[in-house]
């Protein structure tokens, strides 16, 4: 199948990716790893299609106490970024379970997260480290809280006209670990169930966890629940068993061909475990 017929802009500036985009069925176009398999087999049916590849949105780096990513910059450039894997290595991580090496060579940070997936790793990191999410639109720049960007299955809080161009994530403190853990069919294949955690242990007692799951339900879930079972504990097996159960009764997973609910209610505890287990090791 082809796609459907499409006007096509190519902005240079970020104003004119705006002024194109405020246009009613408009959608930009960056990676295009999302975007055209939409395309092509018509599910996404835009009037115009905004070509944002030419922006000066592909920065890298450290301000202050957040990692600040523009919205071009690829996946496979953050999973190899030493500045990445130093200061925030859980996202690092993460960018490795996305698709295959030619996806993540072309796919980009804002396609990623503007996109949302419920499934997706990069969602599912922005929720569980509290990042904001820079959309510039006709009323000038915006910022949005992770928890506030995803609204439902390939839905987000992006207003008409607005362009998402840059992501900012906090620095974890010291003495933090990380995991990504996930179940798929294959290697690389979209996740049936995700966790990603982030646990700070300071003189044997958890001062600090993040824990996220994609795939439970129609957005990335933050585990609250869970996190605060951890805080001022030890990071005994007992303790991640109890965060791991808190997990399974706050998802609300999907019930369809891929895989049953009960199944990823009980996958998204057995992941929880995995990941906590790692993060914490010494």
């Amino acid at each position: 199948m082809k796609a459907a017929p499409f006007d096509y802009v190519r902005a240079a500036t970020v104003e004119e990716a705006v002024s194109a985009l405020s246009g009613d069925g408009a959608r930009a176009l960056a990676g295009g790893q999302s975007l055209v398999p939409l395309l092509n087999l018509r599910l996404a049916r835009p009037t115009t299609v905004v070509d944002v590849n030419r922006l000066d949105l592909d920065h890298l780096r450290l301000s202050g106490t957040d990692l600040v990513l523009g919205a071009l910059v690829r996946h496979r450039r953050v999973e190899t970024s030493p500045l990445v894997r130093r200061e925030v290595p859980l996202l690092a991580e993460a960018m490795s379970h996305v698709g295959h090496v030619a996806v993540r060579n072309r796919g980009t940070v804002g396609g990623s997260a503007a996109h949302a997936d419920p499934a997706g790793e990069l969602p599912a990191v922005c929720v569980a480290l509290d990042a904001t999410l820079i959309a510039r639109g006709p009323a000038g720049p915006r910022a949005i809280a992770a928890r506030d960007f995803f609204l439902g299955p390939h839905r987000t809080a992006l207003a008409p006209g607005e362009l998402l161009v840059e992501v900012r994530l906090p620095v974890p403190p010291p003495g933090s670990g990380h995991a990504v853990a996930e179940l798929c069919r294959r290697h690389n294949d979209p996740a049936l169930v995700a966790v990603v955690a982030c646990v700070t242990v300071s003189e044997g007692t958890v001062t600090g966890a993040r824990v996220a799951v994609a795939g439970a339900g129609p957005t990335p879930l933050r585990a609250t629940a869970a996190e605060a079972l951890l805080v001022g504990r030890a990071p005994t097996a007992d303790a991640i068993a109890s965060a791991a159960d808190a997990v399974a009764d706050s998802t609300d997973p999907p019930d369809d061909l891929h895989a049953p609910a009960a199944y990823r209610r009980d996958m998204a505890a057995v992941l929880t475990r995995r990941a906590l287990r790692q993060a914490v090791a010494p």
